[in-house]
């Protein structure tokens, strides 16, 4: 039997850290996936079999200005860019869109207001802070809730948020990140033995990146072996080794940079500790970090926060530790105990492998997905607003 259609928009396609993003496109079983976007990018290391661009309209900059100006409500897709989509979605045959990130959705009102396909908006994270929640979206912003079939969450703290911001919570559903098996291959045991700390994300504020050099500072007064791995890029990455410098541990922290998903694997296979002290941003909040689920499924134990949808997938004691956030002196103790012990390290590294593959699989997640679609496939348009 024929695969029903779905297309999936996103702005752009893709950027490096939405791994996850692909991941929900490929892995998806039962659908004929298409995607749209408006502009390109990595294209060869997120190869997608269909794929559509909307070019984007030359007078944005003026309704963005306009936005900014007046502080007035999001800006607007043109007649011309929702036109193009609709084309694109009916010639395809789409049973459903799907919308990725809250903050996209929120300038697409005029496609959402004549297409006659169910349509999923998705968050994920970020997409709950900023311009969106604020009063100039407000009438946006419900529009969006209300013209949407499914609200998507990448973890029930972030469907709480965004039921917090007037979202149905009869349209929320929870929608986990999938975390291939046969990709991500299981750690030595040897590998307990290095004192490697790994932390892979982008470096901005609210990956707690300043908090773990802190607490790496105290694990190297007790640990002459420990080395730290920092895997990522962005804007703080002067300021980080500043600090690096600053604690006296520049020689025993390595600035990877981005790592394609052949190295991180690597990088994994060798860790003895991943580490993850996410924090709260002006309401920036994660949903559960694709890197920390990454490094589960490879039988790493995590030391993170209990923050966002961290604590969804990390349990106390169990396959990992959670800590205050920004507290470094107990973010060092939880890295020292796992440095210490080998044999907890190794136990709760297979604990956290058991709980990615109960809950993140192919099988697990991949499904439900593949589920929610089907179950959203035979409705139609929504109220008017």
């Amino acid at each position: 039997m024929k695969s029903p259609p779905i297309t999936f928009f996103c702005a752009t396609y893709l950027k490096p850290e939405m791994l996850h993003i692909h991941r929900q496109i490929t892995l998806l079983p039962g659908w004929d996936v298409h995607v749209i976007t408006q502009r390109i990018e990595n294209l060869a290391q997120f190869p997608v079999a269909s794929l559509d661009v909307v070019p984007r309209s030359p007078w944005r900059w003026a309704s963005r200005l306009r936005e900014r100006s007046m502080k007035s409500g999001p800006w607007q897709a043109s007649a011309r860019e929702v036109d193009t989509m609709l084309h694109h979605i009916q010639a395809r045959g789409s049973d459903v869109l799907h919308i990725f990130f809250g903050n996209v959705a929120v300038h697409w009102l005029p496609l959402l207001r004549k297409i006659d396909i169910p349509v999923v908006v998705s968050f994920h994270g970020a997409d709950v802070a900023g311009a969106i929640a604020g009063p100039a979206y407000a009438a946006a912003r419900g529009e969006v809730f209300a013209r949407a079939d499914v609200i998507a969450c990448r973890s029930t703290a972030l469907a709480e948020r965004v039921a917090a911001m007037g979202a149905d919570q009869g349209k929320t559903r929870v929608t986990r990140t999938v975390i291939p098996d046969s990709k991500v291959p299981l750690r030595a045991l040897s590998a307990v033995a290095s004192h490697t700390i790994l932390q892979a994300c982008r470096l901005v504020p609210k990956k707690g990146l300043v908090t773990t050099l802190h607490a790496f500072a105290r694990v190297c007064k007790k640990d002459a072996t420990a080395r730290l791995t920092l895997a990522g890029e962005g804007p703080m990455e002067t300021e980080l080794r500043a600090l690096a410098a600053e604690l006296g541990v520049a020689d025993r922290v390595r600035f990877a940079g981005f790592l394609p998903q052949a190295q991180l694997a690597d990088e994994l296979a060798r860790a003895a500790i991943f580490v993850h002290p996410s924090e709260s941003i002006a309401g920036d909040t994660e949903g559960v970090p694709n890197s920390m689920l990454e490094a589960m499924a490879a039988g790493v134990p995590v030391v993170a926060t209990r923050h966002g949808g961290i604590v969804e997938a990390v349990v106390d004691g169990t396959n990992g530790f959670l800590v205050p956030e920004r507290d470094d002196e107990m973010l060092a103790d939880r890295m020292a105990v796992l440095l210490e012990d080998s044999d907890l390290n190794a136990r709760m590294g297979c604990a956290a492998r058991d709980a990615v593959q109960q809950g993140y699989s192919e099988d697990a997640s991949g499904a439900a997905l593949a589920d929610l679609y089907r179950t959203v496939a035979g409705q139609r348009k929504r109220p008017t607003v």
